[in-house]
């Protein structure tokens, strides 16, 4: 069930590593190549609008089946592209279908999963999440870009395979009254020898309770009773995305050009550190919870900002030559390593396991949209302060980067609720 992670990351890295590649072979001006990186999650705004309506609807299994076919002709436009209006089509294609696999591969993994391990297993959606950035980087150091969003569609077309060999979510099933269905998978899913009856009958009886007591729509979301789950929620997913992680992970190669540094090299890195890193975290999710685990990613992060930071004013001073490209590896390691940790992965964990069932679908989508307005956001502004790197006026990402630091600290004062 982790292919549509790799899927979801292959495409949020894989502007990295084709970037000179792409502006070479088709003559992209930088502007151009900054909307092409960021029309990903304008597509993914659009998807995540429907996305909790298509779950609820066709199911989970249904929601990814979709969401595969549009990542599939996304790809074969990419591949295909002889201009920039067919790049842009096909990278805003496969934004619709991650805006869809974003919310409901989440959702999905917290419904079929035991309530002890749930924490586990959803953080190994951003373990998976970290090797398709790793693949897509190692990749895409070796091959060009057409043959890299060729080989992209492979995940994509395993995971509709598979498709035919998961089943539904169990508390879908309940949801929608079939009842039968929903303790024959609940069965398989816990064993056959495993005693169902009693998570059978909690499921059905919370199902029924929140169907009564309330209903499903966006406007629904705003009542009294809803509010601190969407505010912990839209807060989660505020703090994670303005915490520039697109901005970082679109355009790793650029800011180590920037900053002397290998490309090559400097890529290949990050995506080790980010899957050890994330790693450690579905270890430790369980043991440690989410809240201590946060803070820990969230100073790390911090630290990783201000030293990126720090090395491009090194820059723009025209002092301390020898350590700015040094710097800003260490910088760029420790902001995503420590962003792996805990950022990445915990708001996503908490947006599945704090909804009731009824309004998840309205839920979900809301969430999930204010993610990728947030990293639209950040994956194209990005580009602006870069450039203004590239051009001697480093301050600019610098003043970014401290930015960065001081959003993380103040959302870090609002979460204290979180456990």
């Amino acid at each position: 069930m982790e292919l549509p992670s790799i899927i979801v990351e292959a495409w949020v890295g894989y502007s990295s590593p084709s970037e000179s590649g792409i502006e070479d072979d088709l003559g992209l001006t930088s502007v151009e190549y900054s909307i092409f990186g960021s029309i990903l999650t304008i597509g993914a705004m659009l998807g995540a609008v429907f996305s909790g309506k298509i779950s609820d609807f066709i199911g989970r299994r249904g929601a990814m089946g979709v969401s595969e076919i549009l990542c599939i002709l996304g790809w074969l436009a990419i591949v295909f592209a002889k201009d920039v209006w067919w790049l842009d089509l096909g990278r805003f294609l496969v934004g619709c279908g991650i805006g869809v696999l974003s919310y409901v591969v989440p959702v999905y993994i917290a419904e079929i999963t035991p309530k002890n391990v749930r924490g586990t297993f959803t953080s190994l959606n951003q373990l998976m999440i970290g090797c398709g950035k790793a693949l897509t980087f190692l990749i895409g150091s070796l091959v060009n870009w057409r043959t890299l969003a060729l080989i992209g569609i492979i995940p994509c077309i395993v995971h509709v395979l598979g498709l035919f060999f998961i089943p539904e979510s169990p508390r879908w099933l309940a949801k929608r009254g079939r009842i039968e269905e929903f303790e024959a998978v609940l069965q398989f899913l816990r064993g056959k020898n495993a005693d169902i009856s009693k998570e059978a009958a909690d499921i059905i009886e919370y199902t029924e309770k929140v169907r009564l007591n309330s209903e499903d729509g966006v406007l629904y979301l705003f009542q009294e009773k809803y509010a601190y789950s969407i505010i912990v929620a839209v807060g989660l997913m505020v703090f994670q995305e303005f915490g520039g992680l697109n901005g970082f992970a679109f355009y790793t190669s650029a800011i180590f050009e920037s900053a002397g540094f290998s490309s090559k090299i400097g890529t290949i890195s990050a995506a080790v550190v980010q899957i050890l890193m994330t790693t450690l975290g579905v270890l430790l999710i369980d043991k440690c919870g989410r809240w201590p685990l946060l803070m820990i990613s969230v100073t790390g992060a911090c630290l990783g900002c201000v030293l990126t930071g720090f090395a491009f004013l090194l820059q723009d001073l025209q002092s301390g030559k020898e350590l700015i490209s040094i710097l800003a590896l260490i910088g760029v390691l420790v902001y995503l390593g420590f962003f792996e940790l805990g950022m990445g992965g915990i708001p996503w964990v908490i947006m599945s396991e704090i909804f009731p069932i009824n309004i998840k679908g309205s839920a979900g989508s809301l969430v999930t949209l204010v993610s990728w307005i947030g990293s639209w956001v950040v994956s194209y502004t990005f580009t602006i302060y870069l450039i203004g790197a590239q051009q001697g006026h480093s301050s600019y990402l610098q003043s970014y980067v401290v930015w960065e630091f001081y959003s993380l600290l103040s959302w870090c004062q609002r979460l204290r609720g979180v456990r």
